[in-house]
């Protein structure tokens, strides 16, 4: 009867390159994103609060 060792080496490479490859497409993501100019609103938005609806606490 022979005995062998499994070893999982090559798992690990395969996960980290995984891992690494991910990451390298998440960082892109968000640079692509931060490059991407979106528009603002030029228009100011104003709201008038009537007296009645404040409560005045002292």
């Amino acid at each position: 009867m022979q005995f062998s060792k499994n070893t999982s080496s090559g798992n690990i490479k395969g996960l980290l390159f995984k891992i690494v490859m991910i990451l390298i497409i998440f960082i892109g993501a968000i640079t692509l994103l931060g490059k991407i100019e979106f528009p603002s609103p030029n228009k100011d938005i104003e709201k008038i609060i009537p007296n009645e609806k404040l409560k005045i606490v002292k």
